[in-house]
């Protein structure tokens, strides 16, 4: 059975706690949650020591009570199986604690026109201050353009090819057949993602410009949808291997299956061809041969996201850190050409 006081000890923090590890007024802790500039700075210190090491989470409910409007945020999004939209959210979420803001996260079926309807109708009758619709298909996109919101919303489109927002990976798709091409590879073959997903066809459209501007060849864009399963099938459906060193898939994952198909079809990696992916998810580097892939940043994506919307709610300008470049993370699977 528990002691009262190990039950004590996992109680939520309060403000009152807080002043007591820190050795100033609960008022001090007060002003300093609300930023309060006029603390002194070795006050500030052992505020924030105090706060980190307690664990304390703001009372939601009752600030939402004293000043008459919720701190509630309902995220959109789906797929969540995948790296992209689940580290996206996440992202989103942990940027919505630190405002002082709790994120619902609501996944959608969007091959099912009425459960997007419904679920957005149900999040819509909740009291939210904001709505932050995380949209990585043309499905999903329609939706939510067609659906009017109570409260302000953002719609993070993943990517577009008309110049708005694009994919972050497509845009510096070109260091990857850069990198391939430094090392002598001349021809490139694309495994892409589901043409449903805007990314997928910006990556593919930036993929073909980059090989066409260095003046390398592209001898076939293979089929995908983001999963290992099909870099596989794409490999292994072919009756013979293109005349290609270099394997570009649209995604970590996409690599790993294509990486699988080549051994199988005899082929050695880095030896005879050389395959590169995107994301650097976090077991890229124990592929076999480790995995040369473009390292994103999505946390910073969903970050990005929800302060942007949060600066909308409040009505008050925000400063952005500026998210990491994407860039070419080298390893093992890439290698030179082969004679």
């Amino acid at each position: 059975m528990e002691s009262s006081e190990s039950a004590v000890t996992r109680r939520p923090a309060t403000i009152y706690d807080v002043a007591q590890a820190a050795g100033v007024s609960h008022q001090t802790v007060s002003r300093f949650l609300k930023g309060f500039e006029g603390i002194r700075p070795e006050t500030r210190e052992k505020v924030e020591r105090a706060l980190d090491e307690l664990g304390y989470r703001p009372n939601l409910t009752a600030r939402s009570l004293k000043s008459g409007r919720s701190h509630r945020i309902g995220a959109l999004t789906h797929e969540v199986s995948h790296v992209g939209p689940s580290r996206i959210a996440a992202g989103a979420g942990a940027a919505a604690r630190e405002a002082g803001y709790v994120l619902d996260l609501v996944a959608l079926d969007v091959d099912d026109a009425r459960s997007i309807e419904e679920s957005l109708e149900l999040l819509t009758q909740h009291d939210l201050a904001g709505v932050l619709a995380l949209s990585s298909t043309d499905a999903m996109t329609r939706a939510f353009e067609e659906t009017r919101f109570r409260v302000p919303a953002l719609i993070a489109v993943s990517s577009d090819s008309d110049g708005g927002r694009h994919d972050p990976a497509a845009t510096h798709l070109h260091e990857l057949v850069d990198h391939l091409a430094a090392l002598g590879h001349r021809r490139f073959v694309h495994i892409a993602g589901p043409v449903e997903w805007p990314a997928a066809r910006w990556r593919t459209q930036m993929y073909e410009r980059a090989v066409d501007e260095l003046g390398l060849t592209s001898v076939g864009v293979l089929p995908g949808d983001w999963s290992s399963r099909s870099g596989y099938q794409a490999i292994m459906s072919l009756p013979t291997l293109p005349h290609a060193t270099a394997y570009v898939a649209a995604n970590d994952q996409t690599a790993l299956g294509v990486m699988l198909a080549l051994k199988e079809r005899g082929v050695r990696i880095p030896e005879d061809v050389s395959v590169v992916g995107i994301d650097d998810i976090g077991d890229a580097a124990y592929f076999d041969p480790p995995l040369t892939t473009l390292h994103l940043e999505f946390e910073a994506q969903g970050q990005a996201s929800v302060l942007e919307l949060i600066a909308t709610i409040e009505g008050a300008p925000r400063t952005f850190d500026p998210i990491a470049q994407p860039h070419v993370v080298a390893r093992r699977s890439s290698g030179p050409a082969p004679r």
